[in-house]
Order: C-alpha cells, then structure tokens, then sequence
C-alpha cells in the first residue's frame, strides 16, 4: 500500500512538473509577462503577496465570511433535510426555496445584497446560498437510503431514540454529506471570491484580486489564485477530516460500554392470541388465529412458507398493529428476524452491547465465543459470513434481558453442526423465558425441547 502510495505521489509530482513546463514555455511564446507571467515571476509575486501587511488581514477576512456561510449552510442544511425527511409539510414549502437558490446566478444575488446589506457581509450570504440545497438535498438522499428494517429492530429491542440516531442514522447519512462536502467546500470559496470580486469589500481577498486587476499586475492576479485554490484545499481536507470522524466518534457514543442495572431480566411473561386478525396496512391476512404459550413455555411454528408466521412473530412485538381480537406480550422482548438485521460498520460484540444488557462486555464476548472464532469478534458484521451474522443475532436476542423471545427461522443458512451447537446455545442462556420460533426445520421441536403449534387453528 505504502509502495502504491509513493507511486501514485511521484505520478503526481511528474504531471505537475509536465505542467509547469508547458506553462513556461507559454509564458516565453507569448513573450508579455502582462499577458502571461511565467512560473518564476508568479513564485516571486507569491512570496511578495504573502509577505505583505494585507495578507493575513485580507486572507482572515475572507475566511471567515466563507467558513461562517458554509458552516451555517452545513447546520440548516442537515438540520431541515431531517426535518423534511419527517414532515411533509415542511418540504413542501422548502421546495420552491432550494429550486430558486439552485437557479439563481451568483452575479445576480450578489448585486441584489450589495443593496440590501451592503459589501462586507455578501461573500458569506452567497456561500450560503450556494452551499445549502447540495447540503439539503443530500441529507434527503441519505435518509431515504438509511435501511427502515434496522431501525425497525432497534425498536423492537426498545434502543432509545438518540442510541439510535448515533448508531444507524447518522453513519447511514454521512457518506452522502461527505460526497457533497468534498465537492461543496471549493464551491464555497469560488462563490465567496467572486461576491467578493463584485462588491470589493475593504480588505478582502477579493478586493487584493481586483486591484491587481485594475493596476495589470498580472502576477499578483495569479499569486492570489494559487493562494484561494490552497487555502480552498486546505479547508476542505480538514472539514472532511472532521466530518469524517463523526461516524466512529457517533458509534462509539452509541454502544454503552457498561453493564446497566435497568437491563435486569424481568419474570417471564405469556404470549397470547385469542380469535387474532392480522394483516399489513389494513388488510388482512390471516383470521381467528389461535396462539397461547403461559410464562415459560416454548412452542415452534412448523407451518409451511406463506402460512402468516412471520405476520405474527411481528404482531406479537408490537410491529404490526392489531386488526381484530386479543394479542398480549409483555413488553419486554429479543427478537431474531427472518432476515439479517445488523449494524454493518459495528464488531459483532457490539451489535449485542447496542440493543442493552445486563452482561458485562466482558461476558457478551464470552457468549460469542460459544458460537464463533475468536478472528470473527475483531471484524464488522459486515465482514462475516451468513451463517456467523446468524449467530451473532442469536446471541444479540438471547444476551438482551427480556420476558420473551420470539425467533423467525433463527438457524436458516446454518450447517448441521452449527444449527445443533445454535439451539443448545438458547436453551442454555434462556433462563426459563417465553420463548416462540418460527421454523421449518422439524427436528426444532426437539432441540428446543418445544411444543409444536400452528398458526392455523
């Protein structure tokens, strides 16, 4: 990677270094350093620009009309885009706010606000009306991307609101903010230089570009340049450095590192069905459903696929509502769903610690280590195999103190051995809780030591 690395860099160097020439030779062609100042000239303008008593004032001046916009873009941008994501309303009238900002050139609003408020101000108002709608829109995109199935886990695990904004949202989000950052940040120096160039604020970069425009100080014009396009450079690495640190500064923050006393494991509770209508978005799909498991018992669903276990393993946790009769389940519940249900970017022991319980870390990494290698617990779930992201949900669900577990085909994309070593694992660490799977593997009922039952009376 190193070696990669150093070639990719001298690669560079030898394109600039091609440039450079190419430029001199322009420079010597023409034969006007008023027209084209050559390298040498622009270097030796550059160190004069820099070494003056205007630089830093100017250079300041600037840079915080151009930081304050964007910074102030960035907040409302992801803040709005949030709040937009959940309420229709408020996107509806932002719509024809962020089609205007999208539209109108630079030149035409910096007129419009030399009028209104005056010079000083108006590179930092046109930064931000550059920068917001990239910033806006791609909060949008990201959220519409964040993966509702996840979020509908941490409900079901009872992973408070913030836990999950830290753990699942934001990482979701921030790629897309990232994508737009890189490309935003020179935007807003382009966009501030050029308010800058219209209006002339005293001190300002922009007005040091214009001078040397007035006075065909075509050198100084240049050594300016390079001094926006570095400092442009430089703002953006290290604002992507920053944004880029919040996605394992928000994991971090969402894991809690410590047993908790409030994840003691409540008393067993029953899961009850009685003449049960269930169904998804009003419509139903199956009727008069009959299910009754007292505190601690364990029963397995056989039926085939598309009998409607699923539709009540959810009923049950509270995810789908109820469309007739009486369900009852206690509050507090683990659930394995059907399909892999995971934090990607987060190790497999802290999928577990996420959801709450009572086990030290200590002990959740002792409990995966029934199921998997030592090699897998230092890798993303994301890195794993089918069958180990498996395990890790059925550890998540029995490590998660609770009255009741409700398990939808837990030991699918498991090999014999390990569907064996998985069920002897719940039956371990049950702790005498209701419990509830849905299964097509006949042999369950045994391993499990369950009785059978049916979603079909």
């Amino acid at each position: 990677m190193g070696s990669a690395r150093n070639k990719g860099g001298l690669r560079l160097l030898a394109a600039c270094a091609l440039w450079i020439a190419v430029w001199q030779a322009a420079s010597l062609m023409l034969g006007s350093k008023l027209l084209l100042p050559g390298p040498v000239d622009t270097c030796l303008s550059l160190v004069r620009v820099v070494g003056s008593a205007a630089f830093l004032p100017a250079l300041w001046f600037s840079f915080s009309r151009v930081a304050s916009g964007f910074l102030v873009a960035f907040a409302l941008g992801v803040g709005l885009g949030f709040a937009a994501h959940r309420l229709a309303l408020v996107r509806t009238l932002l719509e024809p706010v962020v089609l205007a900002f999208k539209s109108i050139p630079v030149a035409c609003i910096t007129v419009l606000l030399l009028i209104w408020v005056g010079s000083r101000e108006v590179s930092g108002i046109c930064v931000f009306l550059m920068a917001f709608p990239a910033l806006y829109l791609a909060t949008i995109e990201g959220l519409a991307q964040v993966d509702p199935k996840v979020g509908e886990m941490l409900a079901a695990f009872g992973v408070n609101g913030s836990r999950c904004f830290l753990a699942h949202v934001w990482p979701s989000v921030l790629p897309y903010l990232v994508a737009t950052s890189r490309n935003a940040c020179g935007m807003a120096w382009k966009a501030g230089v050029a308010a800058e160039l219209i209006g002339t604020p005293v001190g300002s970069v922009g007005e040091r570009i214009y001078q040397a425009k007035i006075l065909l100080e075509t050198a100084d014009l240049f050594a300016w340049t390079f001094v926006v396009v570095a400092v442009s450079y430089l703002c953006e690495r290290a604002f992507l450095w920053l944004l880029q640190r919040t996605g394992p500064v928000s994991l971090r923050l969402a894991v809690p590192r410590r047993a908790s006393r409030t994840h003691a494991a409540p008393e067993p509770g029953a899961l009850l069905v009685e003449h049960g209508v269930l169904g998804y978005d009003g419509q139903p799909v199956l009727h008069d459903v009959q299910v009754r498991l007292a505190a601690g018992e364990r029963g397995v669903l056989g039926d085939v696929s598309g009998a409607g276990k699923t539709t009540l393993l959810h009923s049950l946790a509270g995810l789908l509502p109820t469309l007739g009769g009486t369900i009852e389940a206690p509050r507090a519940l683990s659930m394995v769903f059907q399909e892999p249900r995971l934090v990607e970017r987060l190790t497999p022991c802290d999928n577990v610690l996420l959801v709450g319980t009572a086990a030290t870390p200590g002990e959740v990494r002792s409990m995966l280590l029934e199921l998997l290698g030592e090699d897998a617990l230092t890798h993303p779930v994301s890195e794993l195999s089918g069958g180990q992201r498996r395990r890790v949900e059925i550890v998540r669900a029995m490590a998660h103190p609770s009255s009741a577990v409700l398990m939808d085909e837990p030991f699918s994309s498991l090999d014999e051995e390990s569907h064996r070593l998985s069920a002897a694992f719940v039956l371990r660490h049950l702790g005498g809780r209701t419990m509830l799977v849905a299964s097509h593997a006949p042999e369950d009922v045994r391993l499990l030591d369950a009785q059978s039952l049916s979603v079909a009376r």
